[in-house]
Parts: structure tokens; sequence; C-alpha cells
């Protein structure tokens, strides 16, 4: 502490009439209450003081079970070097502190009024901390000192109060004080290791997180071998579609419904300089077929959806026999980010060094348990192609892990015409030109709450594909129209630090700038939602129609859909 502030110190002490005299011992326990009520979903805290130090700590969740990565956490006051040292304590043995000088507080306006808590007359000091208004309630009658909350502010007293913002309070519900002098101190011996606040931040979120690595860093390009399987290994990476599409089969934990899942991919440019369609998705294997199949043994052996036109689509839609891949990430590469940053150089623009794509497929949480083959797919015919990492990733919402008072999940994929296999044979999604898609699917009993997750782009790179030009998608169900949807992004400049080698056109604009059919260049698209409040148990046909734009010479357009039913068993 400076000169100055002890100085200060030393002068509010005398001009206030504080008591320096904390020589005694005392715990002291605080409830949380917003607008005046009792939180019942917040655990007690306390403060203990003997000897210079004091302990803040809160009560253990009163929960069955704790979750995995749970932190017991306190903090000392230390009063003698004017230190607060911050310590969590983790279920695997690890033990971190993070340490704070009390030069590095915010800085206290004391004020002149009082108020009675608990019979001990209490001033008040104030503080903003992020726009938070704070008021600090504190005495010196009570001969301890301590805090709740000691990051708030360093105050020679006993805090008997905390209130933020005017609604939300800390505020002394028990006081406990032995009038012997306090002989022993309260800081421990073993602090672990020492590491900085905003680091332990970041371990006490990843030590709560149930993360599982898929993909590493892994290479998809044009020109890999296909590798003769039947049968996957767990945790083996497979190559099809000449390298453009991986597979590989892991364990996904289970976890209470409480946790979100999150898909998280970072993908960056290995040598294409060009925006490509990605795909991320799970291959069902419950079916007498499955995707797999094709992959091993070719796309024909899948079933095959025929259009008015007697055109082959292998693997696009359920049926009895099979389910089509489920996609959780539909996403798009950047025009060359990383391998080509240096490539060019603009006034004001500093490249970014990779994509981040993060979605919630927590809906998708059926398929995400136990053994399951993940696939990912980008579209390109470059020997150094992309390089991508996936995880899997479940984020708790509440402390105790037996807590399974989440719903029940139905999920049923219908179709997906993205054609992950391109490389390998499958056909573009071009039914709709002179037809719609359609599925016959069927919802068994007891199911209720029930929705499409839809995602469309629509494809065709020329000023007249399908691309650049707004589509409207109709969605029917047993021949009536239940939706109308028109994708468009007009916020792809946003993303134009991701594009290093997009094309500069003479007005100044990007092609990556450009608006397109539901997506951008270094994006991922969000899937859409579709209420089915009136749809019954029983058999259904779903229609998609979209007008697919004309042809121009080799160029043509297509429209890669994928429509997963969501709902919940009663």
């Amino acid at each position: 502490m400076n000169f100055f502030y002890m100085l200060m110190t030393a002068l509010l002490i005398c001009s206030s009439g504080f008591s320096q005299s904390f020589n005694k011992q005392g715990t002291v326990s605080y409830k949380t209450l917003y607008n005046g009520n009792e939180r019942d979903d917040m655990p007690l805290l306390h403060v203990q003081y003997a000897k210079n130090s004091s302990k803040v700590w809160r009560d253990a969740p009163d929960v069955k079970q704790l979750i995995p990565g749970y932190a017991e956490e306190a903090e000392f006051i230390d009063y003698t070097n004017q230190t607060i040292i911050q310590m969590a304590s983790f279920d695997d043995g690890d033990v971190y502190n993070s340490k704070m000088d009390f030069d590095d507080l915010p800085g206290l306006e004391f004020m002149g009024e009082t108020r009675t808590i608990k019979g001990f007359i209490c001033k008040k000091a104030k503080v903003v901390i992020n726009s938070n208004h704070i008021d600090v309630w504190y005495t010196t009658e009570a001969g301890i000192q301590g805090t709740p909350q000691p990051k708030v502010g360093y105050v020679p007293g006993l805090v008997l109060s905390v209130v933020r913002n005017g609604n939300y309070e800390v505020l002394a519900n028990n006081i406990n004080i032995n009038r012997k002098k306090a002989k022993i101190s309260l800081l421990p011996n073993q602090l672990g290791e020492q590491v900085s606040k905003n680091e332990l931040g970041d371990i006490k979120r990843a030590k709560m997180i149930i993360s599982t690595r898929v993909f590493d860093d892994e290479q998809i390009c044009w020109g890999k071998e296909k590798i003769e399987v039947d049968e996957p290994t767990l945790d083996s990476v497979y190559h099809f579609a000449g390298g453009t599409l991986i597979v590989k089969k892991v364990k996904l934990p289970q976890t209470p419904d409480h946790y979100s899942v999150f898909a998280e991919i970072m993908q960056y440019s290995n040598g294409d300089a060009y925006d490509r369609t990605g795909s991320v998705f799970v291959i069902p294997t419950e079916k007498e077929q499955s995707f797999w199949n094709g992959l091993t043994k070719g796309m024909n052996t899948l079933p095959i959806y025929y259009d008015v036109d007697s055109l082959d689509y292998q693997g696009v839609v359920v049926n009895k026999k099979y389910d089509p891949i489920v996609e959780m990430v539909r996403f798009f590469t950047t025009f060359g980010v990383r391998h080509f940053n240096d490539r060019v150089k603009i006034k004001d623009i500093e490249w970014e060094d990779h994509s981040v794509f993060k979605q919630d497929v927590s809906e998708l949480k059926p398929y995400l348990e136990g053994e399951v083959l993940i696939g990912a797919f980008i579209g390109n015919y470059d020997k150094g192609g992309h390089k991508l990492t996936l995880d899997i990733k479940a984020y708790p919402g509440s402390f105790d892990w037996l807590d399974d008072s989440g719903k029940n999940v139905y999920v049923q994929p219908l179709f997906n015409t993205c054609n992950v296999m391109e490389m390998g044979g499958q056909r573009y999604g071009t039914m709709f030109k002179n037809d719609s898609l359609t599925v016959d699917f069927s919802i068994p009993e007891g199911v209720k709450n029930l929705r499409l997750r839809y995602i469309t782009t629509g494809h065709g790179g020329w000023g007249g594909g399908d691309e650049f030009n707004p589509k409207q998608n109709e969605i029917f169900i047993d021949g009536e129209r239940f939706f109308v949807y028109t994708p468009w992004r007009a916020d792809c400049a946003a993303y134009r630090k991701h594009n290093p080698v997009s094309g500069n056109f003479w007005n100044g604009i990007s092609s990556a700038d450009l608006s397109r059919s539901g997506w951008c260049p270094g994006t991922a698209t969000n899937p859409e939602y579709f209420e089915l409040p009136e749809l019954k148990s029983g058999r259904h046909q779903m229609k998609v129609a979209i007008p697919i734009g004309e042809s121009a010479g080799n160029s043509f357009s297509a429209w890669n859909i994928s429509g997963i039913i969501i709902g919940e068993y009663e």
C-alpha cells in the first residue's frame, strides 16, 4: 500500500472516530436478497475473522452429487500484508490461487450516512464498478473486520451489507463474536499454484466443461486415397471422397439433461483460396442402413430418391430402413484465411488467423451420447485444402449432477440434400427445378411440442445463380402450406477480415461482402425453427418447394437443405 493511501486511511479513521482494535474472533453469515426477497437458490455466505486475517466462503450447494469440476472456493484477507488471496480446490486434487493487493482495489468514497444493522451503527461508502453502483455499509463497533465481497474495496471495519444497483443485497444474517482475543491466523499454509485472476477464472470454467476433442487440426483436402474399411474403430479418423470428408467414431459422455451441448469448430486455409461449403454431422446407425454403408460401399448402395426428371439422389431422405445424416452445423470457409494472409495488404485491415463457428446443438443430444460416428466435410479440390478442429462441449446448468429435471427429447432426421460426398459422386440438390423434395415420415404416440429444425442455403456462384438471388422456401405438410421463408444474409461485409484473397472490385466492394442466400464466407448458418403444434402422431408427408434458377452453360444452381423434427416425449 503506498504512503498516500495509508495517510488518507489514517485521516479517515481519525476523523470518523474509527476504532482499530480488531483483536476479537468472530463469524458473520450473510443472506442474499433481490428486491427485498431472499434468494433461496443462493447458499449462505460466511466471513470469519481472527488475528489480522479473515476468511470468506459460501456454503456448498445443497445437492445430491456435485458436478465434476466443482471448486471449493475461499478468499483470505491478509490485513498485515494488505493482500487478498483467492483459492480454488478441485475434486481432482488441483489447487490454485490468485492474489490482489489493496492498492489494486477500487477506491471507495466515504459518505456521512448511517444505518443500523443487527444493532450496530454502520456508515456508508460507495463505488461504481463496471457501471454498477455499489453501497457498502460497515461498522467499527464489532471488534472484528471483514467483508463478504473483498474486491469491492477496503474499509477498516466489518461490512454488514453490500447493495448493488439498489436491488441486489448481501446482508448480514447472523453475527457471532467471541470476546476472547484472536491468537491464530486464518491464512492457509498451502496455497497451491499461483495464477492471475483471469487465469483462475479460465481454469474454473474449463474444469466444469465436459469437452471431447473430435478432430484435432485434421486436414480436409483433395488427393487422399480411400482406406478400405468395413467397421470403424474407436478414435480412428477415416478420409472419404478424395479426402474432402472425414469421419471418426468417438465416445461422448452421457450428461444430465441440464447440460447444454455446443459444437465448436476452428478452421483455416491450408492452401485452398476459396469459400467452400462445410458441414459437421452425425451418422445415425440405429437402422438397417446408414450413411456409413454409402461411404464404404459406394453412394448408390444408399436409398435412392428420384425427382420428376428421374434424376437419382443418394441417401437424402428418411425411410423405414434408413436415416439421413444429422447436421449439427452448416458453415462456410473463408477466402484463404491464414494461408494467404501475406498475399494481400489493405489499409486498416488486419486479417484474422482462423475462423471459429460455435453453435448450441443441445436439441440433438440423443445423437451426441455414447459411441457415435461424427463427420466433417469441406468441398474443395486443393491438395492443401483446409485444417479443422472440432470439440463437443457440455456446459452444466445446475451444480447437481443428478438433476434430471430436463425434457426427454425426441429427434427424427427427415432430409439432408447437402451433398457431403460431392467428390465421391453424390448428386447436388437440384431436385427443386421441376419438382419439390417430398418425404414421408411418422410421428410416434406420446410426442408433443413438435417443431422443424431447418437449415437452408442457396448455391450457384454467378450473377444469375441462386447464391446471389433471394428464393422463397415453401414447406407443405399433408398438402397444406405451413411455412414460407426466404433465406438471405445481408451482413457479409462484417466478415471482411476473414477473407484475405476475396476478389476486390473497382468500386471498393469485395466479393466476400456480397449478400447471399442464407450464408456468408466465414460464417455458420443458423437453423430456422418452425413450430408444429397441430402435428399429431401417425403418418405424414412433407414437401419443400424452392423456385430454383435456370442453368447457364455449365453453371447451375442447387440448394443444401436439412430438416429434423424435434419434440418431447410426454
